[in-house]
This record gives C-alpha cells, structure tokens and sequence, in this order.
C-alpha cells in the first residue's frame, strides 16, 4: 500500500542511488584491477629486455660468426703471403784448393789428325845415299826418320803403317821420289827397319797425313 503511494520522481531518485552505489563499489575494483594488469604488463616488458639481454638475437650471433670467420681468413692469407726471409749471400771467396779450368785445357794436348792419303809399296834408301844432298837441300841421313815422296811439300809429316805387321812409323818429307814403278814413297833405313822391310827391300804400306 505504502509502495504504491511512491510518486514517480522519488523512484527515479531510488534507481539513480542504486546504480550510483553499484558503481562506487565496482569502480576500485576494476581500478585495482587495472592496477595489477598495468604493473604485470610493465613488469613483462622488463623481463623481456632482460632476456634479450643476456641471449644475443640470431642477427647478433650470425654477425659474430661473420667477423671470426674473416678474421681467420684474414690470418691465413697473411701467413700463406707472409714475405720470405733473404737468402744469404753466397760465399764468394775462391777456396785455395779450386783450379782454373782454363789451365786445364790448356795442359790437355789436343791429339793428331790423321788423314789417309793412299797405299801402295813402300822402299828404302841407305848407305849409298847417306850424307848426299836431299831434294830440299839438306844432306840425308839413313838413321833419321826421313823419306822421298813427289808431291807432298817439305817438311810434311807422313805416317806409314805397314799392314803385314801393324807396325807404324812417322816421318818427315824432305826428298822427292821413288821414280820406281808402283811405289808411292821411299822411308830411310831406319824407318824400313821399323817397319819390318829391311829383308824384302818392299812393303805395302798405307800412307796418313798427319795433321796439326
């Protein structure tokens, strides 16, 4: 009975206390609430910042990977290229135990150039010509190494090999002959008896040109 006697303006003033009340006690909650999130949020941050902290990002250890890398490279090409120590200077000085070459060659005597120049038989002259004067002026002697022959110059040095025997002489032109047929030179007494032609008066023989 009493409710119904309420005018409307007295329950307008009832619901509006009533929400106003329900929203004073509301408010320090989501205010506190808001409190709690806003610090765990701010919290958060600060713990994330800290991990990022003591563990590098992957950039940072890829970088880092990068720069020991090169540094290595750089390490081995420097040691790879390094300049090479000076080789020392060779000893100059001439021990007293070397040898000139050159007198070497010098001493080694450079051997004869035999050069054939025919065969045919040989024959000697001897005590009816000793002491006569030879083609080229100078007087003969039997037991020097001498012989006649018609073209060869004077003074040339002929070796005579008898083949018979193997013997071989050398003698020196200063005569001119045989005039005989078929001989090719005549040898003094004592180059025939080398030869082995005292007995038989002849020999073939074959003729070199020795040559300085």
């Amino acid at each position: 009975m009493l409710g119904a006697l309420w005018s409307a303006p007295a329950l307008a003033q009832a619901a509006d206390a009533g929400e106003n009340a329900s929203a004073d006690s509301v408010e320090p909650a989501l205010v506190e609430d808001r409190g709690t999130s806003g610090r765990a949020s701010q919290a958060r941050p600060d713990n994330a910042a800290a991990r990022s902290r003591a563990q590098p990002s992957g950039e940072t250890q890829q970088a880092g990977k990068t720069r020991q890398s090169g540094a290595a490279m750089q390490a081995g090409f420097s040691s790879a290229f390094a300049p090479l120590a000076e080789a020392p200077l060779p000893d100059l000085s001439v021990p007293e135990s070397a040898v000139d070459i050159a007198a070497i060659e010098a001493e080694i005597a450079r051997g004869p150039v035999l050069r054939p120049i025919g065969s045919g038989d040989a024959s000697f002259y001897g005590r009816r010509f000793h002491g006569r004067r030879t083609a080229n002026g100078e007087r003969f002697d039997m037991n020097a190494m001498t012989a006649a022959h018609r073209t060869l110059p004077f003074g040339s040095m002929v070796r005579v090999t008898n083949p018979a025997n193997g013997r071989s002489v050398t003698v020196r032109i200063n005569d001119r002959g045989p005039y005989a047929r078929g001989r090719v030179i005549d040898v003094s007494r004592a180059a025939a008896k080398k030869l082995g032609m005292i007995r038989r008066g002849h020999a073939p023989v074959e003729l070199e040109l020795v040559e300085p």
